[in-house]
């Protein structure tokens, strides 16, 4: 250790409460990037591993290639591992009611492709022989054909030809293409021994059903799922292998792995990252950095007097960085384990929340990732050494005798520091001084000021990063009045009311209702919108006229009775009345300012007559309209079912009416939606129950049965998770501001020493002195906040766009809330730190200060 690292050292030592303060930034701010870090490889870890668990490992899938391009694929160096499948073939779908999907497509798996390919039996289990076969759930529900486990199946396969081209999975059904054929080549019969969920790699495209069975020894064409030694090279590797039928990505595995092309993905998992990174670094490099030039402040007469005896710029530069690394080895270290232990709490607290929003086969668990740790390790050593390194050239060019004098540090002409007669009046002898030290030295208050706002920008941030990620989770929860919701657009309505009656047996059901839904439409004059819907909409010719789809909502009558009771309308009146009917007609605000769930009325008339005319498919004959008298209120008595698919609109326009009354608004092939809802002690036992009376009931209708309990406990579970990471990101936020503003205002003050002394000396009262440093306080909290109050408002404005780029469809809303608190804090802050530095003074000798070199 040379004489300047001795020296330096001592200096540290004889400084203990600054350099602990500075070390304590430090082991903050690398306990943050390593949580940070190590939170998003455990995530990353945890999403990989679940998607792996339901899509399967592979990455890049070749579909309908010979028995040659599978063997190489196998050989290829990039290779890590491939799954092959047989394509036996198709067979014709008789009475399938998608006609995107009119085949059934049948599949031969190995033991190793049962391993390797997730397949997620619901009921029976996997097939043993070529006899045997596992048919998918969606044939019944997306299909509408079912079938039991036990029944037999005699199918005629072979292979869709088109042009003399065999076509696969890969390519779609078209339904108007007249020139694809089905070549039947064998009939085989099979055995039902399962019922499983649609196969991940069955594309949402698919023009069959894929049906599972064991592996024959006819000579087929095979399907390759392989996967990469470097999974981000998937899709080149796609490219260049190219088989007969194209290839398939499994992007729910590749999309986590970083290694996807889902640009809107990697947009919001980049936005947030790069916002907390960018928080967390500003804070820490605001802290070090200020530290270190309090302390060059502090040793620049003593850098003079080295330099005067022939010390140069680099050794004392030197020794400042000298200075960073003894900070570092001694924070760096403790924070890593700070942000392990840390963050090894949080998911431990976490951990069971996300198995009920994700995957409950996989646990999230800590992954420590090695080569992750050493660069959190880098970016906070670099992080230390650009904060000591700056201040030190700038301190180590000074001349010498501007350090020993120290005539840097205060540069102003006395008319600069003159205050006006009417300041004096209101502050007194007490608030002049304080405001011409404030005048005085502007360098040394001015970091103050910076540190005191960033404290405030940094915390209003954090809460405005949380509240819009918290907003944009919300945005995904619905609130219900049901746990349980069977729908079906095709279903008979005695075959319906069968099912009712047995699910209402069910176990755990306390609660149900049915409902059904018809679809008209309604040609409206513009002129009878509200103002502010023809502005939302762009209307500016009064005498246009609109077509608005709409839809009838018949509730069950006692739901009905009841609604009208509560909204004190004459029962009888719309009970038994077709033509008079109660009705919802709003619309979203696209007002950004207002809450993303604010609503504004269509129409302005409290009633409105309108004739409605049924929305029938495939009907060239005009259909009957029909008159209704609407009463438009707030409301609707239950919730609706979920739209069909297209059906989507950017308002809400429903009338509804008792059951009782369908029968008369009915027109046959009218789009329509039937649901049964139900409440459940136990919503997932009893959905259980009840898809297997769907199954044993041998309908034939497609249908949906939802467990809306399960995707509520999720999105409770999503704003559980995203407030405590909120809660916790923010505290240390906090925690990096207040020691910041603690070692800028308590190192300030004994940079004072003297000047403090000096002013007891000359009889100054300790009521009197504290009253000066009051008045400090004060100039320090307005000015803070006169910059730290637009700068927050304006980072929580770009943390919000970052957020909407990254695919958040939320609105602003700045963090009132969190000022205030920052506000009351600052002033807190500042006169607690204040009080502490200057008790530490009073009990100095006030000619020992006075004395005093090398302050």
């Amino acid at each position: 250790m040379n004489i300047f690292q001795k020296v330096t050292w001592q200096n540290m030592r004889q400084n203990r409460t600054r350099t602990l303060v500075t070390i304590i930034g430090v082991v903050l701010s690398a306990a943050m990037i390593t949580a940070i870090a190590t939170f998003a490889v455990s995530l990353q870890n945890y999403m990989v591993q679940g998607a792996m668990e339901k899509y399967g490992s592979w990455q890049v899938g070749f579909l309908d290639v010979d028995e040659e391009f599978a063997a190489q694929r196998s050989q290829d160096e990039e290779v890590s591992n491939t799954t092959e499948i047989q394509n036996l073939g198709y067979a014709s779908l008789s009475g399938g009611k998608n006609p995107d999907k009119p085949y059934l497509f049948v599949t031969g798996f190995d033991q190793e492709a049962f391993k390797e390919l997730p397949i997620d039996v619901t009921v029976g289990r996997l097939p043993q022989t070529s006899e045997e076969i596992l048919i998918p759930a969606h044939l019944a529900a997306n299909g509408g054909i079912n079938y039991e486990v036990g029944d037999s199946l005699t199918l005629a396969i072979g292979d869709r030809v088109k042009d003399n081209k065999i076509l696969g999975q890969h390519v779609p059904y078209l339904l108007e293409d007249s020139k694809e054929t089905l070549v039947p080549t064998i009939e085989k019969s099979y055995t039902i021994v399962g019922i499983c969920q649609r196969p991940s790699f069955e594309e949402f495209s698919a023009p069959g059903y894929t049906l599972i069975t064991t592996t024959t020894n006819q000579p087929t064409t095979h399907s390759v799922y392989v996967t990469l030694k470097n999974p981000r090279q998937a899709q080149n590797y796609g490219e260049e292998n190219t088989g007969k039928q194209g290839y398939v990505l499994n992007e729910a595995v590749l999309r986590f792995m970083g290694a996807s092309n889902d640009k809107l993905f990697n947009a919001l998992l980049y936005a947030i990252g790069g916002i907390l990174v960018i928080l967390v670094m500003i804070g820490s490099i605001f802290l070090i950095y200020n530290s270190f030039v309090i302390s060059l402040n502090e040793r620049i007469q003593q850098f003079g007097i080295l330099s005067s005896v022939g010390a140069t710029p680099q050794q004392l530069r030197n020794s400042v960085l000298f200075e960073g690394l003894c900070i570092g080895a001694v924070g760096i270290p403790l924070g890593v384990l700070v942000g392990l232990g840390s963050i090894r709490l949080v998911i431990a607290v976490v951990a069971k929340n996300f198995s009920n929003i994700l995957y409950n086969s996989v646990p999230l668990t800590l992954s420590i990732s090695v080569p992750i740790l050493i660069l959190a390790v880098l970016v906070s050593l670099v992080t230390i050494l650009l904060s000591a390194y700056i201040p030190a050239r700038k301190a180590a060019n000074t001349p010498v005798m501007e350090s020993i004098r120290q005539t840097n540090e205060v540069k102003v002409e006395a008319k600069k520091v003159r205050t006006s007669k009417l300041m004096q009046r209101i502050y007194g002898l007490e608030g002049t001084l304080a405001l011409k030290n404030f005048k005085r030295n502007k360098k040394r208050y001015r970091s103050i000021v910076l540190s005191l706002a960033l404290s405030v920008i940094l915390f209003v941030s954090a809460q405005a990063f949380g509240s819009h990620l918290k907003q944009a989770a919300e945005s995904s929860v619905v609130d219900t009045d049901f746990d349980i919701l069977f729908t079906t657009p095709d279903m008979p309505e005695n075959e319906l009311f069968q099912l009712y009656e047995s699910f209402q047996q069910v176990d755990g059901v306390t609660y149900s209702s049915y409902q059904a839904i018809l679809t008209f439409s309604t040609v409206v004059p513009v002129s009878s919108f509200s103002e502010a819907y023809r502005v939302q909409a762009g209307y500016n010719q009064l005498a246009e006229q609109e077509t608005l789809p709409l839809d009838i909502q018949f509730i069950e009558d006692s739901d009905y009775r009841k609604f009208l009771t509560e909204l004190e309308l004459p029962v009888e009146e719309y009970l038994d009345n077709p033509s008079k009917m109660t009705a919802v007609a709003k619309v979203p605000s696209d007002n950004k300012t207002e809450k993303a769930n604010q609503l504004i009325n269509m129409f302005d008339a409290g009633e409105q007559n309108f004739s409605i005319t049924p929305k029938v498919e495939n009907t060239p004959e005009a259909v009957e309209t029909q008159d209704v008298a609407v009463t438009f209120v707030d409301t609707i008595p239950l919730d609706t079912l979920p739209s069909q698919p297209g059906e989507d609109t950017p308002f809400v326009f429903m009338i509804v009416a008792p059951y009782k009354m369908k029968e008369q608004f009915f027109t046959p092939g009218i789009e329509q939606n039937l649901g049964l809802t139900f409440l459940s002690d136990n919503a997932s036992q009893s959905v259980k129950e009840m898809k297997e009376i769907v199954q044993c009931s041998g309908t034939d209708a497609m249908y949906n049965l939802y467990n809306t309990q399960e995707m509520f406990d999720q999105n409770r579970n999503i704003l559980f998770v995203v407030d405590v990471f909120t809660y916790v990101f923010a505290a240390m936020i906090s925690l990096i501001a207040v020691a910041n503003v603690f070692n800028t205002i308590s190192t300030n003050i004994k940079l004072r020493r003297r000047e403090l002394a000096m002013l007891r000396s000359v009889g100054m009262s300790d009521q009197d002195f504290n009253k000066m440093m009051i008045f400090e306080c004060f100039f320090y909290g307005v000015q803070s906040l006169l910059v730290g109050v637009p700068t927050a408002a304006v980072s929580s404005w770009l943390i919000y766009q970052g957020i909407v780029m990254g695919g958040g469809e939320i609105a602003f809303q700045f963090p009132w809330s969190s000022l205030v608190m920052s506000v009351l804090s600052v002033f807190l802050i500042v006169i607690i730190t204040m009080l502490y530095a200057v008790s530490k003074l009073k009990k100095e000798n006030i000619i020992d200060a006075l004395r005093d070199e090398l302050t």
